[in-house]
């Protein structure tokens, strides 16, 4: 009885293992960042920002990367105002940085010209008051 439990409890806990791996491959990409790229990284670990915490941004930067520690940590070029923070970061807290103008999508079809666009006059007509039954203005 023991050993069937045991087997039983291996064998779902072997499939449960290979069904998540395949969930996790299905999703994972490999960071593709190289030395000199430019990034945006995570405020997460900086406290000494300014402003309303709610009104911040999620990233602050452009920072260069000086070098990969292995697969998954980065080290960054932080500046003057930054500089007392540790300048190594998990590529989960850095994401690429675009410049403006800079076209992220070139098969991206553009369908418009400013031309094309019309602005329409609105009114908003009779708005009617509502009242409460059981009274009379």
């Amino acid at each position: 009885m023991w050993k069937r439990a045991c087997d039983t409890s291996f064998k779902c806990i072997s499939e449960a293992k290979e069904y998540n791996q395949q969930r996790y491959d299905k999703t994972h990409m490999v960071p593709n960042f190289k030395e000199g790229d430019q990034v945006l990284v995570s405020k997460l670990n900086f406290d000494n920002l300014k402003g309303r915490k709610r009104m911040r941004d999620s990233f602050v930067g452009p920072f260069n990367i000086i070098k990969l520690i292995g697969k998954y940590t980065v080290e960054v070029r932080l500046t003057e105002e930054f500089s007392r923070k540790h300048p190594v970061f998990s590529v989960i807290l850095v994401k690429p940085y675009f410049q403006e103008g800079e076209d992220r999508f070139p098969s991206r079809k553009k369908n418009y010209t400013p031309q094309d666009i019309v602005e329409v006059e609105y009114s908003p007509g009779f708005v009617k008051r509502s009242s409460r039954p059981g009274r009379s203005d």
